[in-house]
This record gives structure tokens, sequence and C-alpha cells, in this order.
């Protein structure tokens, strides 16, 4: 079992930034994959970025590739979502995913392939 919880979400205007944490607690040697997804009002979830435990490989949806930046600690067992030049649009509850095993390129954005997952973490951004 893995409990993840987020934080660092809130309120910032558009063009500012945020960094979000996803602390993984429980059976974490066995985790593998990462991934961030949102959830905006009336919308459904989707894939935000993604990243492995061991290598450090990263993979982002098109929306904030060049903007976001997900990166993790092993040594504290927390993976990061630097926000950037962050847009009204990118308002969403934020969710943190682990996944045991690996993913391919074509499922990680994919929500069932994971098993575990966080509360969210609000981000609003005013324009």
């Amino acid at each position: 079992q893995v409990q993840l919880v987020e934080s660092g979400g809130g309120l910032v205007q558009a063009g500012g930034s945020l960094r979000l944490s996803c602390a993984a607690s429980g059976r974490t040697a066995s985790t593998y994959f990462m991934g961030w997804f949102r959830q905006a009002p009336g919308k459904e979830r989707e894939f935000v970025a993604a990243i492995r435990w061991s290598g450090g490989s990263t993979y982002y949806a098109d929306s904030v590739k060049g903007r976001f930046i997900i990166s993790r600690d092993n040594a504290k067992n927390t993976v990061y979502l630097q926000m950037n030049s962050l847009k009204p649009e990118d308002t969403a509850v934020y969710y943190c995913a682990a996944e045991p095993s690996d993913l391919t390129a074509h499922v990680m954005g994919v929500m069932r392939e994971y098993d575990y997952w966080g509360q969210g973490t609000q981000v609003t951004v005013s324009s």
C-alpha cells in the first residue's frame, strides 16, 4: 500500500509559478512510476506529467511542455511539479498518482494504469 499526500496548491496570478509536492509513504520501494494529473471543473481528469523513480525519465502533456517540470527526490520519497508561466486554463485540482510497475509511453497518461492516488490540491490561476 502506498499513501500519497499532495501540497503546494494555491491562488496565483497568470504568469506566476507554483511548486506542487507529492510525498509518498508505505511500500515506496515498489513504486516505480509517478504521475501528475489534473481535473478542471466540468472536465475529465487529464494527464500532466510523469517520471520514473529510477533514471528520472520525464514525460509531459503537450499543453504543459516547456512550462512545467516534474522531478523527484528519492531520499525524501517526494515528487515535485514546478509550474511556471501559469495560465488561467491551468486552473484545476492536481492529483498525484503512483504505479508500482513500469508504464510505457502510450499508457502512462491513462488513469486506470495507476493504482494509487492522492487527495488532490487546488491550483487557481487568476487572469
